[in-house]
């Protein structure tokens, strides 16, 4: 199910998420306004004049609502398999929230982090160096390994470099998009194929904006408060001096987020920004325990290793020999424990219901967490 049950006000909050002059600012005025989404929905004119909302934006409002089917909007997000998540809901991202202009509602595809993991931003330019290929690759791979998942904006260059860094350690990431999520529309589309892996890692590919939102360039600035939002510090690897990667740096700061920033040589105009950055009082970072350090997340692998899955039987006990982030097919799992196929398939449907493993398609397993 697409649409969480708990909340009757849904799908107004998707034909809001529908009303581009209806931002997390007009939002909380009509809910302060009106008993009901529903009502405020329906607001008549006068209302929403008296509201502050400019005569264009209430045309535009009142001409959307009337084109808006909202209950054929909830089927097209069930057939691209995406949730949209109300600020409302248990299970809205903690940290987002505390900021000052969270987003109403988040779209996503894949699984969302939960309050107990540990969330770092990592974002830089789209035009990088060799210098700031390699240092993306292993400050990224390092939070990885230590249980840290990497946010970043699926952008080409550096973004990109990240989010396939904690791939590669079949570490969770996560992806902020600043249009729609469905399969066809994802930004930039020479990374599909790594939304669909970050995916299929236990990972997410979320947005504000809601199907069909094309990727407008005006989207971008505050589709990165999400980015820092999420995370409890955000890295930036090689910028310009009028890099969006500084933007996000911005965003962290009001945010009262830490900020880190990669050194780099000053004959190098895409370390400008970064440089720039520690002048004004940025923490220098050039590995990832710089910012375990600072973050006082050294016991981070600690703490995730007291969530190790443990068995309820036999079975899971063998099973979990030689389950990991790495997929595992039915068929070698079968080989490797020498159970048979029957056993197999109840234990792990067992073990998936627990929520100790998940089920990638094709027969494949791994661990859940």
């Amino acid at each position: 199910m697409s649409i969480s049950n708990q909340n009757q006000n849904t799908k107004y909050y998707l034909g809001f998420a529908k009303i581009p002059c209806i931002g997390p600012v007009k939002f909380k005025q009509l809910q302060k306004c009106f008993p009901t989404l529903e009502q405020a929905w329906n607001a008549p004119m006068h209302t929403l004049s008296e509201l502050g909302f400019s005569q264009n934006n209430i045309s535009e409002f009142i001409r959307l609502r009337q084109e808006i089917n909202l209950d054929q909007e909830i089927e097209a997000l069930e057939k691209e398999n995406i949730t949209l998540l109300t600020i409302e809901d248990e299970n809205y991202p903690k940290l987002l929230k505390e900021i000052y202009d969270p987003p109403f509602v988040l779209f996503y595809r894949g699984t969302l982090p939960t309050d107990n993991e540990f969330l770092v931003a990592i974002v830089g330019s789209r035009k990088y160096s060799n210098y700031g290929k390699q240092i993306s690759n292993s400050i990224a791979r390092e939070l990885a390994e230590n249980g840290i998942i990497v946010v970043s904006g699926l952008a080409l260059g550096i973004d990109a470099m990240a989010h396939q860094a904690a791939l590669d350690c079949q570490a969770k990431t996560i992806a902020v998009l600043g249009c729609g999520i469905e399969k066809s529309n994802i930004y930039p589309v020479h990374n599909r194929m790594l939304a669909d892996k970050i995916i299929a890692t236990n990972g997410c590919v979320m947005s504000e904006h809601p199907i069909g939102t094309p990727p407008y360039k005006s989207n971008f600035p505050q589709r990165n408060r999400i980015i820092s939002g999420l995370s409890l510090g955000t890295l930036i690897i090689e910028a310009a001096l009028k890099s969006g990667a500084l933007i996000t740096a911005r965003f962290a700061l009001e945010q009262n987020r830490e900020v880190f920033a990669v050194p780099g040589p000053i004959t190098s105009l895409t370390s400008e920004g970064t440089n720039n950055l520690i002048k004004m009082g940025a923490r220098p970072a050039t590995c990832g325990q710089d910012i375990l350090d600072a973050l006082n997340l050294k016991q981070a692998t600690d703490y995730i290793a007291t969530q190790k899955i443990t068995a309820d039987s036999k079975d899971e006990a063998k099973l979990l020999e030689h389950l990991s982030r790495e997929p595992k097919h039915i068929d070698e799992l079968g080989r490797l424990t020498k159970m048979p196929s029957s056993a197999i398939n109840a234990t792990l449907t067992l073990m998936e219901m627990k929520g100790k493993v998940r089920h990638l398609g094709a027969m494949k397993y791994v661990l859940a967490r």
